[in-house]
C-alpha cells in the first residue's frame, strides 16, 4: 500500500508532457514521468520515494513506436521488456532482458523505465552501449538526439524534466557474434554479482558490464586491453580487472572478493566465445 496521495496525468504528445513536468514541478509536486511504474509503486511502498503528481507517458505515440526506419530499429521509451524479449528484431537486447524478471513482470517494466531508473543494474543498457546507439530526449528547450552512452553509460545524466522517448539503434549489429552470460547468488531471475554482454564487430570485442559496479557501464580502455593479441587470454583478462575504473562492490549479495572471482571466469567465458565466433546467450 502506498501511504501518500498523488495526482495521475496521461498526455498524449511530448510538448503536452514535458510542459507537465514544469508546471508539477514549479508548483512543489515533486512529478515523475510514469511507464511500467514497477518501480516507482514498489519504492513508494517501501517510503523510499514520494511525488505529488505521475505523468503516464504510455499515451504519446512517439513512446510506443517499436519498428525499422529504413536500417535502424527505433524502441519507445514505453515498450516492455516481454515486448523486447519475444521479438527476433534484435538478439542480444532480447536475450540481455530476458532474464531481468519473470514474465510478469516483464509485462510492466518497460526500457525506458529500466534505463531512467533507479536500481543500479539497468542491465537492458549494455546492448545499446555495444551497438552505438543514440537516443531521443525531449525537454521544454525541444527534442534532441544524442549518443546513448553521453547519458547513460554510467549514471543517467538527463536534465530535470528531459523525457527518454525513444533508442534507436543501427541493424548493422544485430547480426554479429554476441554473448551475454548473467551471474546471480541463486535464482537466473534475480539480480546480478556480475553480467557482462558482449559483442564481436569487424573491429574487435566490446564489452559491458552490470552488477560488478555501483553503475552498469563500457569502457573503451577496457576493451582496448581485451583485444590486446600481444597478450595471452588470461593476461588480458587480469589487466582489465586490475584496471578497473569504478570499485567492485562488496554488497549484500556477494563480497568484493567474490564478485572478482565471477568476474575474471565470466569475462574469460565471453572472450573465449566471442574469439570462436559463438553466440551464447
Amino acid at each position: 500500500m502506498i501511504s501518500f496521495d498523488f495526482e495521475y496525468y496521461k498526455p498524449t504528445g511530448l510538448q503536452e508532457a514535458v510542459s507537465l513536468f514544469q508546471q508539477l514541478d514549479a508548483s512543489g509536486k515533486a512529478p515523475l514521468y510514469y511507464s511500467g511504474g514497477t518501480e516507482i509503486i514498489s519504492m513508494a511502498r517501501l517510503e523510499q520515494l514520494r511525488t505529488g503528481a505521475v505523468i503516464d507517458i504510455k499515451g504519446i505515440p512517439e513512446c510506443r513506436v517499436f519498428q525499422f526506419h529504413h536500417h535502424q530499429l527505433v524502441i519507445g521509451s514505453a515498450i516492455t521488456l516481454n515486448a523486447l524479449a519475444e521479438s527476433p528484431l534484435f538478439p542480444l537486447l532480447g536475450d540481455t532482458v530476458r532474464d531481468i524478471a519473470d514474465h510478469t513482470i516483464r509485462n510492466k517494466i518497460t526500457i525506458g523505465g529500466l534505463l531512467c531508473g533507479k536500481f543500479i543494474y539497468r542491465e537492458g543498457l549494455l546492448p545499446f552501449l555495444l551497438a552505438d546507439s543514440e537516443v531521443v530526449l525531449a525537454s521544454p528547450s525541444g527534442v534532441r538526439q544524442v549518443p546513448i552512452r553521453q547519458i547513460f553509460n554510467g549514471e543517467p545524466r538527463l536534465e530535470k524534466g528531459e523525457l527518454l522517448v525513444q533508442i534507436i539503434s543501427d541493424s548493422i549489429y544485430f547480426k554479429m557474434p554476441f554473448v551475454t552470460i548473467k551471474k546471480t547468488k541463486l535464482e537466473r531471475i534475480d539480480y546480478p554479482i556480475v553480467r557482462i554482454t558482449g559483442l564481436q564487430t569487424g573491429e574487435g570485442i566490446r564489452v559491458a558490464f552490470s552488477g560488478v559496479s555501483a553503475i552498469p557501464f563500457r569502457s573503451k580502455k577496457i576493451e582496448e586491453i581485451m583485444n590486446d593479441s600481444s597478450l595471452t587470454l588470461e593476461a588480458r583478462v587480469d589487466n582489465a580487472i586490475g584496471w578497473w575504473p569504478v570499485p567492485i562492490l562488496n554488497d549484500i549479495l556477494s563480497s568484493a572478493a567474490y564478485r572478482t572471482f565471477v568476474l575474471r571466469n565470466t569475462l574469460l567465458d565471453v572472450m573465449g566465445a566471442l574469439e570462436q565466433g559463438r553466440r551464447r546467450g
